[in-house]
């Protein structure tokens, strides 16, 4: 089983196809090779380092407060 976090887009380097996305207080760099136009305030799926796809904003906060009522965002934080 594989598990993605929607993480927001808080900055890029489009040279590098990189980003760094916010999940809860973590800041993580992920690439982002497989999706096209991220832009800054997305949010995104990521998985071992890599983005997945996009998300919406409605979309990311019910798969974060479903990660938060299982008692997972504890050890994001």
């Amino acid at each position: 089983m594989c598990l993605a976090i929607p993480g927001k887009v808080v900055e890029i380097d489009a040279i590098t196809d990189m980003a760094t996305v916010s999940v809860g207080n973590v800041k993580k760099e992920v690439s982002t090779a497989l999706v096209e136009d991220v832009a800054l305030g997305d949010y995104l799926l990521i998985h071992v380092g890599y983005a997945l796809n996009k998300i919406s904003e409605e979309e990311a906060a019910n798969t974060l407060r479903l990660f938060e009522e299982a008692g997972m965002m504890e050890v994001m934080e």
